[in-house]
């Protein structure tokens, strides 16, 4: 058998295995020395293939289709600096539990460090960024090491399937030729009954002991508050609901939680926690003895400098056994899968009628969110009214992608209960504001259908992105919030220093986006008022490919607009300065 017999072999074995393996997406970037593998790929009947000519566009893309489908989406590329590409993507994937796996194509050993072309040093070059690294062996002998690699591949979908879950880095270095031998018959690529090995995994749950005592000081506890960020996992969201409710505990939903949107009960749903405890006065009058958290730490800066100042019993649920505690506040860290955690003590927790606990932060929560609503009444385009007006209109099973800085701390405070099902996605693993786009177009695709709602910086890092978007055919409305910078800098300390300010931080570009547009063939249009944007977010619903609705809004009007809400919340508050117990 030849060099160019043996690759096909292995290749093709490799391949197969990981469709047996229920790993049946890939995302391309095109290169000469991934060629075996961009052919092979293309070529399996079961293997849905994307190619994206940009890697640090296809990197995002893969984050997207993964993140929406819960399963690995392999990428493929070429060796050299296209590796490096991945690097922002692979990143955001291992932060926020999204499962990848990156094949990265390398010259032979006998190229390495010796100056040869494209060649750059690709043994673990994701540090410690991806879950685990593997060099594939492709013998220049025989198929003897077909086995090893088949079991190698059952392993990593393993590991990137394992919680929490996360990329894994292959790599695999080729000689030329690079073209594989036809194969027409599968029986040709000698794989037996072990090409993909299964894998079960079971149910990390407490013990009998444990959850005793765990129930005892659950029961003994009058002023508890579960915390909810980003879960990332299959949670039937009753089951907590039905926790929170038998507890008496409030329930603090990030919007990432799923939480805040369904037909669950929202009895112990506060959604506005952002904007009263910023308030001092509310916010010191809250004085939990208990904090339950489940999920990812929360968007909100207010709720996690409230958490930091709590003296309290602090129990961190995690199924992933991580240690995600940046406060340094955690009391106890418990291993447990999220719902079997609820599952298994729900029964245990002594249901308590009336509970003046709840009742207070409910009546806070109404009285914020009445003070929100009143942005109803605003005739001039506001970035709050944008978000007022879209989670209010938001069809049943959206799926809303919201950016980093602004976006998300709007949707934040605005983001209100409602029984319409919708998923929210962010790329909240590293917060970075580059591949937003590209995610999306990853989600559109995996879901048929999404919004985007991006500020102007954040799109013009992405704009790359649109073109898998043309070329797919995603169905994706991007609403673009354009006030000409960086929105968030104007609410930081940095705004007060007049000289620097605008060059350093507010970074006006002064771009003119349907040029962009025009450019990817996406129907663009620019609103003036409130009517336009309802029309076309109605329209939107059944709209096919790429949509574009530039807002624009101005960064110190945005300002001063949280300033007189949190001012006139603050008005509201005065007479709530104490809770009885």
């Amino acid at each position: 058998m030849n060099h160019q017999e043996l690759v096909t072999h292995y290749l093709s074995s490799f391949v197969h295995t990981l469709s047996r393996q229920h790993v049946n997406t890939a995302v391309i970037s095109p290169g000469s020395r991934s060629t075996p593998l961009a052919i092979l790929f293309e070529e399996h009947p079961a293997i849905r293939t994307y190619l994206d000519i940009d890697e640090r566009s296809a990197g995002f893309l893969a984050l997207g289709l993964a993140k929406a489908s819960k399963h690995p989406v392999v990428l493929i590329c070429t060796s050299g600096t296209a590796a490096a590409n991945y690097y922002p993507a692979i990143i955001e994937a291992y932060f926020s539990h999204v499962p990848l796996l990156v094949i990265t194509s390398d010259r032979p050993y006998e190229l390495q460090h010796v100056a040869a072309p494209q060649t750059v040093d690709q043994q673990g070059m994701y540090g410690s960024h991806v879950k685990q690294y593997f060099q594939l062996e492709l013998s220049e002998l025989d198929l003897g090491l077909l086995s090893y690699n088949q079991a190698l591949t059952s392993r990593a979908v393993a590991i990137a399937n394992g919680l929490p879950k996360g990329p894994v880095h292959l790599n695999v270095p080729l000689r030329e030729p690079l073209v594989p031998c036809s194969l027409s018959e599968t029986s040709k690529l000698n794989i037996n009954a072990r090409s993909a090995i299964p894998v079960k995994r079971g149910v990390l749950a407490l013990d009998t002991l444990q959850l005793a005592d765990l129930s005892e000081r659950i029961n003994h506890s009058k002023q508890g508050v579960i915390i909810c960020g980003d879960m990332g996992s299959d949670l039937s969201l009753p089951v907590i609901t039905e926790f929170a409710e038998r507890s008496g505990f409030p329930i603090l939903a990030d919007p990432l939680s799923q939480l805040r949107r369904g037909s669950h009960s929202m009895d112990a749903v506060i959604e506005t926690y952002d904007t009263f405890l910023r308030n001092e006065q509310i916010a010191s009058v809250f004085k939990p003895d208990l904090i339950i958290r489940f999920g990812a730490p929360p968007v909100s800066k207010a709720l996690k400098l409230w958490m930091e100042r709590q003296v309290c019993t602090y129990f961190v649920i995690d199924s992933g056994m991580e240690w995600r505690d940046p406060s340094g506040k955690a009391t106890e860290m418990i291993y447990c899968n999220e719902q079997r955690f609820c599952e298994d003590l729900s029964p245990l927790i002594q249901k308590k009628g009336e509970c003046k606990w709840l009742s207070f932060w409910q009546t806070i929560n109404n009285k914020t969110k009445s003070v929100l609503l009143s942005i109803h009444d605003e005739q001039t385009l506001s970035e709050e009214k944008i978000f007022l007006k879209l989670v209010e209109w938001l069809p049943e099973q959206a799926n809303l992608f919201v950016g980093n800085s602004m976006p998300i701390r709007e949707l934040d405070s605005f983001l209100f209960n409602r029984p319409q099902s919708a998923h929210i996605f962010a790329n909240r693993g590293a917060n970075g504001i580059d591949g937003v786009v590209s995610t999306a177009v990853g989600v559109a695709l995996a879901n048929h259908r999404a919004i985007l709602v991006i500020g102007d910086l954040s799109f013009f890092h992405d704009m790359n992105g649109l073109l898998a978007a043309k070329q797919y055919h995603a169905n994706l409305t991007i609403i673009l919030i354009n006030n000409d910078g960086g929105g968030i800098f104007s609410f930081l300390p940095q705004a007060s220093d007049k000289t620097h300010f605008e060059t350093l931080f507010g970074t006006p570009h002064g771009l003119d986006f349907s040029h962009a547009a025009q450019l990817y063939g996406a129907h663009y249009t620019k609103i003036s008022n409130w009517e336009m944007l309802d029309q076309l977010l109605t329209a939107s619903e059944d709209a096919e490919g790429l949509n574009i609705i530039e807002i624009p809004t101005k960064r110190a009007e945005n300002v001063e607009k949280h300033h007189s809400l949190q001012k006139c919340l603050d008005e509201q508050l005065r007479r709530e300065t104490a809770y009885e117990s």
